[in-house]
């Protein structure tokens, strides 16, 4: 009789534990990624695109139907052009985006456009199991496209005569 209450007391522990560890999963999320500069002016890494380290990114979560900014947090990437970013809460009824705010390179800071925000899911009810979320590359670009940009160039502009 007293094993089975030991072993009784024993699952009661464990099953506390673990659901402490499941409601501190869902409480917070760890969103990742890189930010780049395109010399070539394309919108999408090249060969020529490097990662910019100490560039400043945030991450803005919105209601959906409110538009009103729910969650806001800013960090800098670090020495490889990567951020990492710690999200608290869940955000099922909001839309999470990243977006570059300030680059470390003056002759690499002008916004991509469109191309300037990269969403993620900072929800459970997502089907993802994992609290690492990554982000797509977002970054800035230079003002000018630079001269070793041409065979790129070159290179779209065939594919594109060939898709059309």
């Amino acid at each position: 009789m007293a094993k089975a209450v030991a072993l009784v007391s024993a699952l009661c522990v464990l099953a506390v534990v673990a659901a402490s560890v499941v409601h501190a999963h869902k409480e917070k999320f760890h969103v990742e990624g890189d930010v780049y500069c395109d010399p070539c002016r394309v919108q999408f890494e090249t060969e020529l695109s490097y990662n910019l380290a100490g560039a400043t990114v945030r991450l803005e979560c919105r209601d959906i139907e409110t538009k009103t900014v729910t969650y806001s947090m800013e960090g800098v990437t670090g020495s490889d052009g990567h951020y990492s970013l710690t999200v608290k809460g869940d955000h099922e009824k909001d839309i999470c985006e990243v977006m570059p705010v300030t680059s470390p390179k003056a002759e690499c800071s002008e916004p991509m456009g469109e191309y300037e925000r990269a969403k993620i899911e900072c929800t459970e009810n997502s089907g993802l199991h994992n609290p690492i979320r990554y982000a797509n590359p977002i970054g800035f670009m230079t003002r000018e496209v630079a001269p070793e940009c041409a065979p790129i160039l070159a290179n779209l502009a065939t594919f594109n005569e060939e898709t059309n």
